[in-house]
């Protein structure tokens, strides 16, 4: 599924990456460990392009998206990312934090292939189908009673677990965990692992960056060091 050959990232005079060449196959559960600052988060970025590579190929879905003529945000669609730090938009209900991609791309591919008299119906109908599955979503982690709450009101335990079905909203081919318990509590550290691994029973391929050593061992069939 993803093919990085000869991986480099330079930082003015800093080079974090270093020629990195590994095949991840789909299915795949790799875990990325080393010690910090060493350029794992750095190296994740890089798989979908957040941070442009210095050279080297990503060859995803048999696409170089690291080609700068690529238009990355189309390929970014099949790439869920999940952080360190939630990154949820306090702004907005966790209902509104799941549909927001959805509706936003299914709305925009929309414009381009239905008539602008049909628009608001079709509009309407890509809004419904997007609450329902986010409904759906948050009945599976057990948290559907918090639809219409706002991120500052849960545990950090809570805000991962809606920003890793968030990605899943999109259906991707491939979720990045970068470092996803290293700002939690221990006590929620658990409960999030778990989400992780009911994906990897799935069969969902994962790239995660990771301190949990016990997770690693237990779910990944890869390591990185």
């Amino acid at each position: 599924m993803i093919d990085v050959i000869n991986l480099t990232k330079q930082f003015d005079d800093l080079q974090v990456l270093k020629g990195i060449n590994v095949t991840i196959n789909k299915g795949d559960i790799v875990a990325v460990i080393g010690p910090s600052g060493s350029g794992k988060s750095t190296f994740l970025r890089c798989l979908n392009c957040m941070e442009d590579p210095s050279g080297g190929s990503i060859i995803f879905n048999d696409v170089d998206i690291a080609d700068m003529k690529v238009d990355i945000n189309v390929h970014r669609r099949h790439m869920g990312m999940v952080f360190q730090h939630f990154n949820l938009f306090n702004n907005k209900t966790v209902l509104e934090n799941i549909m927001l991609a959805p509706v936003y791309l299914r709305c925009k591919d929309m414009k381009k292939e239905v008539p602008f008299a049909k628009r608001k119906a079709a509009k309407a109908q890509i809004i419904s189908e997007a609450k329902e599955q986010a409904m759906e979503l948050l009945r599976r982690i057990g948290l559907e009673d918090k639809a219409d709450v706002y991120p500052s009101t849960l545990s950090g335990g809570q805000k991962q677990r809606i920003a890793i079905i968030r990605s899943l909203a999109m259906n991707p081919d491939v979720i990045l965990f970068d470092e996803p318990t290293s700002a939690l509590d221990p006590e929620m550290v658990g409960e999030v692992l778990e989400l992780m691994k009911e994906l990897a029973s799935e069969g969902m391929t994962m790239v995660v960056v990771t301190h949990e050593m016990g997770f690693a061992r237990e779910v990944a069939n890869r390591v990185i060091f």
